[in-house]
């Protein structure tokens, strides 16, 4: 469970990064609301935006399934919901090439095993 805290705070730390990104980006480019139709700004916010769609339901349904599967698994799952929120957002602001697709996959995949994994163990539980 260790595995997962310390990603889930990267996590939570890349939101931090990607805020002061969209202020500095403000700044420079004297916006104060929207993105001003710039396309750096658009990527910048839709980079911030996607992490906060996703990360905090993955993180939910990883939390959940760590009751009922063991450590590797919800470390694994962790690990690459990190690598893949980071890939994804260096990818929308134009660091790493590819990542956007790469990191959207990743991001997929946790989302659906995990659902499946949350939904198999609702069907195990005995309610009182």
């Amino acid at each position: 469970m260790p595995v997962f805290f310390v990603c889930a705070g990267l996590i939570g730390l890349l939101a931090v990064i990607l805020t002061v990104n969209i202020a500095r980006l403000r700044g420079k480019k004297k916006i104060s609301l929207g993105d001003g139709g710039d396309p750096e700004m658009l990527a910048a916010i839709r980079a911030h935006a996607n992490l906060i769609e996703f990360a905090p339901l993955c993180l939910l349904l990883i939390y959940i399934v760590s009751d009922f599967y063991g450590f590797g698994l919800v470390a694994a799952l962790s690990v690459v919901l990190l690598v893949s929120r980071a890939l994804h957002a260096g990818g929308m602001i134009g660091v790493i090439p590819g990542g956007r697709f790469l990191g959207a996959t990743g991001t997929t995949l946790v989302l659906a095993a995990t659902s499946v994994m949350v939904v198999i163990a609702g069907i195990g539980l005995k309610q009182y």
